[in-house]
């Protein structure tokens, strides 16, 4: 099993307003190959809420891989 390296740097290359759109947007990288990961509040995904950033969801994939991920994302 490969080892990932301890220090691996994340970063935000789409926020939705609500799981259902970063959800998307997580599987499409995935398809294309890019592994992404969700960012949120649990109170904001437990309760429904979307209001002040509480159901604010970011889209995360790994810094090497965010000019690939952004330039996925722009194409459509």
């Amino acid at each position: 099993m490969e080892k990932l390296p301890s220090k691996m740097e994340f970063v935000t290359v789409y926020i939705s307003n609500g799981p259902l759109g970063a959800e998307l947007v997580k599987g499409r990288l995935e398809s294309a190959g890019i592994p992404a990961m969700l960012k949120y509040e649990s109170a904001g995904r437990v309760f429904g809420l979307t209001v002040d950033g509480l159901g604010q969801v970011e889209v995360l994939v790994a810094k090497e891989r965010e000019h690939e991920a952004r330039e996925l994302l722009s194409s459509e």
